[in-house]
């Protein structure tokens, strides 16, 4: 898999390369935002993955996100010393498939690159015959992936539209974690666990629907359609 690391710190991505290389990744350096932008032109090899560090010295990092999930589907993985929920937040509604909190373990990182690289777009799985779900003022059209809130379109990122979709389709039934981590994810790893809370965080904010996915402790989460 082509995999493009976005470091501005010269011996930390010499490393980082010679351990992802062991695991057999074809890995493509960029010093700065306007390397990795330049990396990511359409006519460019294309890579499977992106992984961004935040801290960059000519473009601040999350602007570095936004601007490349308008230029391309590729997934992100930020890498970053912020680890508040908050920013991890901003991360995601900028178009981040996941992140990574510095210092990280090799290990997590490595599984980590490999879920989001093993997610599949899966907008007919585990759907019905109809094209849209309608839960109140939310509806869902799952061909295009678009989601409006009483007309008005609700941007997501992949994860977000995928994890909506997936609660959406049994309004009022407990998903336990495991299982929308594995649906969603793709992986049966429990350090995903961190990273579904912030996306069901995420997806409240956005939808300005804070009780629309409850929390059901110690289980997972179900979605409640509003009425109306």
């Amino acid at each position: 898999m082509r995999l493009l690391l976005v470091e501005d710190d010269n011996h930390v991505a010499a490393a980082l390369s010679a351990v992802l290389k062991r695991h057999g990744f074809d890995v493509t350096h960029a010093r700065n935002g306007e390397e990795a932008l330049q990396a990511l032109v359409p006519e460019g090899p294309g890579f499977g993955v992106v992984l961004l560090d935040l801290g960059l010295p000519d473009q601040d990092g999350y602007e570095v996100c936004g601007k490349i999930r308008k230029r391309t589907a590729t997934p992100v993985i930020m890498v970053t010393a912020r680890s508040d929920v908050r920013s991890r937040i901003h991360g995601l509604n900028l178009g981040a498939d996941d992140y990574v909190v510095k210092p990280y373990d090799t290990g997590e990182l490595l599984a980590r690159i490999h879920a989001v690289a093993r997610r599949t777009v899966h907008e007919d799985a585990g759907t019905a015959a109809e094209d849209a779900l309608r839960l109140g003022p939310v509806q869902i059209e799952l061909p295009t992936r678009r989601v409006t809130v009483d007309g008005t379109v609700v941007q997501l990122t992949r994860k977000e539209f995928d994890l909506l979709a997936l609660l959406a389709q049994r309004p009022g039934v407990v998903f336990r974690r495991e299982q929308i981590i594995s649906e969603v994810w793709r992986t049966s790893w429990e350090g995903t666990g961190r990273t579904l809370e912030v996306h069901v965080a995420s997806l409240r904010a956005k939808l300005r629907m804070p009780a629309l996915i409850e929390t059901v402790r110690g289980v997972g989460y179900r979605l409640v359609a509003p009425a109306g």
